[in-house]
Order: structure tokens, then sequence, then C-alpha cells
């Protein structure tokens, strides 16, 4: 097959990669253009573009498909193209130009959780499995219907982006056998049922932390805004940022926001919510880089510095 590869990010990489190896000819590959990085806002391919510049495929850089790419994409006579997190939307005048369409790969279970962040949505509203479908891409926001899917449990301790790399080999391997079964011919997509929840992009905002509320929530929310924004909360003129969360059930007795330190060699960072404490495992403070959290801890017990996330 003759496909278009479309997607922007580290996590489409892999798909583009698994597509390579599956020995599909890569016509083209269309990402969003060179944005700006770092400090020094230095202009900066995509993951995507990186990628297929290492691996000699043509690219389309775009942050729109608009009729002139659709133009473009005409002329590469595309039986298909496939569509990870490229972070736009199709035109329906774009849809009909491969020979059979557009095959999305998604990372949630449709029709939960349609939109920019599903594996972050489904973490922070505490689902117990997720996955990963293939589904004819439509003008509707992820409304198509679904060629075939993978399960993926969430452990207490996944975050966001640990989830996201491994539904991201999954379901490239399940891209990857989509693409066979419509070459095939033997591809039988089947409408979605029930009602679908949304998950937009997360912000800033969604990844602050408030310790009045459960514990659990708290986790959840945490662990589904990393690697980024990163959870936090505000401490007079400056931003904590946190690691993972452990919940400690056992430990009742903290008020919300309340910080206590186990002492010993390796010191615990403890902070009350609603319900029971939660163990920091890494931290970053104002001005400096993500910590362990216990040297921190005896950074705090040598200046008998205070701290409150009250």
């Amino acid at each position: 097959m003759r496909i278009l590869f479309a997607g922007t990010p580290q996590v489409a990489v892999t798909s583009l990669d698994y597509l390579v190896d599956a020995g599909f000819e890569l016509a083209a590959v269309l990402t969003r253009p060179d944005a700006p990085l770092g400090r020094k806002r230095v202009m900066t391919p995509s993951p995507v573009a990186a990628r297929a510049a290492e691996l000699g495929i043509p690219t389309i850089k775009a942050a729109k498909i608009d009729e002139s790419v659709t133009a473009q994409l005409a002329e590469l006579e595309l039986d298909a193209a496939a569509i990870v997190a490229f972070g736009g939307l199709v035109p329906a005048t774009a849809l009909s130009v491969p020979r059979h369409g557009w095959i999305n790969l998604h990372f949630s279970l449709l029709p939960a959780w349609r939109g920019a962040a599903p594996v972050q949505h489904s973490i922070m509203y505490g689902d117990d499995i997720t996955g990963a479908v293939t589904f004819q891409l439509e003008t509707g926001l992820d409304t198509g219907p679904v060629f075939g899917q993978v399960t993926e449990p969430i452990a207490a301790m996944d975050t966001a982006g640990e989830l996201l790399e491994r539904l991201s080999h999954s379901g490239s391997k399940l891209l990857v056998d989509t693409l066979h079964a419509i070459h095939a011919g033997v591809a039988r997509p089947v409408p979605q049922t029930g009602s679908g929840s949304y998950a937009p992009k997360i912000t800033e905002v969604d990844a602050q932390l408030d310790f009045t509320r459960p514990a659990t929530e708290i986790r959840r929310r945490a662990h589904g805004t990393m690697p980024m924004p990163g959870p936090w909360v505000k401490v007079n003129a400056g931003r904590f940022k946190f690691g993972p969360l452990i919940e400690r059930r056992e430990l009742t007795e903290l008020a919300p926001g309340q910080l206590h330190i186990e002492p010993g060699k390796q010191p615990t960072v403890l902070i009350g919510t609603a319900t029971w404490a939660l163990e920091l495992t890494t931290l970053q403070p104002p001005g400096k880089k993500m910590m362990k959290a216990s040297d921190w801890a005896r950074g705090l017990l040598a200046n008998g510095t205070e701290v409150s996330f009250k």
C-alpha cells in the first residue's frame, strides 16, 4: 500500500517506525510546522518531521490541511492515509483523497474520551482500563466506525506519559494490522454505539493540585497531567511541581496541605489531604531542578525551614 502518514508528537513516531518496518510505501509525511522550543525559542521540527528526515521520507509541514495541502496530497496517488495525533482537523475535501480514506489511531476505547487528551482523562477520571482503536476518519470528532481495538489496564502509579508509551506500541501494531486488513479487503469497521465523552487538551489549570480534595482524586489528577504540563501548587510567590504520588491510606491524621517529614536515612515526605496522606517521590521547588523528595527533606531538616501547602 502507498500511504501518507500524518502525525506530530513523539508518540506518533512509534507508529511511523512500525509502518516503515512493516513494508508500507510511505509516499510522504504530513506534520505540523516547526515550532519555537526552549528558553531561547529555537525553531525546531516536530518529532515526526525529525524522524521522517532521518528515514528520507518527503515531508509536508502545515498548520492546517487547506486547499493547497489537499492538492499536494491528491498528487501522491494514495491508497490510504494513517493519522496519529496530527493536531489538526482533516476537512471533508481531503477525506476522500486516499482511495481507502484516512485511518485514525486513537488512544482510547471509543466512544469514550473523544478529543485531544484521552489518556490523561482516563487516568484523571479513574478508569480501570483504557486502550487504543483504529477507526475510519469522518468529519465528526472521533465518530467514525471502528476497525479494531486493544485494551490496557491502568495501574495506580501509571502516569499519562507511561501509559501513552505502552499504548503507542500496542496501538501501532493494531494500525499495521488494520491497514493490512484493508489492503486484503477483509476489514469490517463497526459503527460506534453509546454516548461519548470529551477529552479536551490539558491545561496548566487542570494540573493545579488542591490538597483539600480527597487523596485518590489528587493522585489521579497529578498522574494524569504528567509529564506535561506537570502537577503543581502555588506556595507564596513560587510554584512547586511534583512527580508521582503514593497514597498512604493508613495515615489520616494530617490536615489538608500539612507537610510532615518522617526522619531517617531516606526521609519520607508526606502531605495531608481531605482523606489520607500522600507520599511525595520527587518534587521541583521554585527555581530549582526536579529532585528526590528525600533529598529536599534533608535540606529542610538541616536548615530548619518550614513549608506548608495549605
